[in-house]
């Protein structure tokens, strides 16, 4: 995935909410709106949200050092899974409790127009920034369905944003029908009403994004595609006898790791098997770009019945 796409849709992104939440927050001092409060600590969650993006993707460009080896690639895995807890517990919490809040004790709004004019004012800028994640997507989305895409991609920037903004959208949807609906029957339980699904909808979003964030911090293998233009690329070698079995795991984004275990001929010498692993490992990274780091580990195929057993249920052939 880009990361000069994923950059500019988290800038448009947190310069819109940073921008709403400040007209939200104005808006509901004058109008006492419980949805409007929501509405501002959302935006005010999604812009911390965007910084913390950021933040992630400049610290996992460090250098590896001893203390870590393969790099700090994960760091853009860790901070997305925070951005899931805050939009949880400050976004979807708060606008759970303040809903409760208002259905117990509803009040009628002061100076209607305000909320109003601002809600519409946040969908137009909201609107803007979805469109630009979606453009910025699009060019590494492909063939995928939007839910394909949001639980494959393994960079978590434009994933997150999407659905931040997705839910900002129908949040504010949400708080216009709540609002509007108190104005025209002077029934702040509606407001309430509102503020109450906002919270629903950003709990929801926020356990989404805290499944699939999991799932990448936990340790994801390269999807099928990629592992089968892998073992295609290790069994053309013609010194190859067979892969024995393999595995990969994304180090980061944008780097995976491939270790894998190949049978050569017992006869070949050490300075030929050397030479076919450094033409395998430059067969891998033409096939699979992002595999950056390899280990290879040369075996002698043994056929079944006549040596180690571990090997010999384990062969992965091209035709495979």
């Amino acid at each position: 995935m880009s990361t000069e796409g994923s950059t500019k849709a988290i800038l448009a992104a947190g310069g819109a909410n940073l921008g709403i939440a400040i007209v939200k927050f104005i808006a509901f001092l004058l109008s006492g709106s419980s949805s409007l409060l929501a509405e501002s600590v959302h935006s005010l969650a999604d812009t911390g949200n965007q910084g913390l993006l950021l933040l992630g993707g400049r610290r996992s460009r460090r250098t590896a050092d001893a203390a870590h080896p393969f790099g700090y690639g994960r760091e853009r895995f860790v901070y997305a899974f925070v951005v899931s807890i805050i939009l949880f517990s400050i976004g979807g919490v708060f606008s759970v409790y303040e809903g409760i809040q208002k259905i117990g004790e509803p009040h009628a709004l002061e100076n209607p127009l305000w909320p109003i004019g601002v809600l519409v004012v946040a969908i137009v800028f909201e609107s803007l920034s979805f469109r630009t994640a979606i453009r910025e997507s699009n060019h590494t989305r492909g063939s995928q369905s939007w839910i394909q895409f949001i639980r494959h991609a393994k960079a978590p920037e434009l994933p997150v944003v999407l659905l931040e903004d997705f839910a900002a959208l129908v949040g504010l949807a949400l708080a216009l029908l709540g609002v509007g609906l108190t104005i025209i029957t002077g029934n702040g339980v509606f407001d309430g009403i509102g503020t109450l699904a906002i919270g629903v909808l950003l709990v929801l979003v926020a356990l989404v994004l805290g499944m699939e964030t999991k799932s990448l911090l936990v340790g994801e293998g390269a999807n099928a595609t990629d592992v089968t233009a892998i073992r295609d690329a290790i069994n053309a070698h013609p010194d190859v006898e067979a892969l024995i079995h393999i595995k990969t795991l994304y180090l980061g984004p944008d780097e995976l790791l491939v270790g894998a275990k190949v049978a050569f001929a017992s006869k070949q010498k050490l300075a030929d098997v050397a030479s076919a692993i450094d033409a395998v490992e430059a067969s891998i990274r033409e096939a699979v770009p992002i595999a950056r780091v390899i280990y290879i580990e040369p075996d002698v195929f043994v056929a079944k019945g006549k040596g180690n057993p571990s090997t010999e249920s384990i062969i992965i052939r091209a035709a495979d």
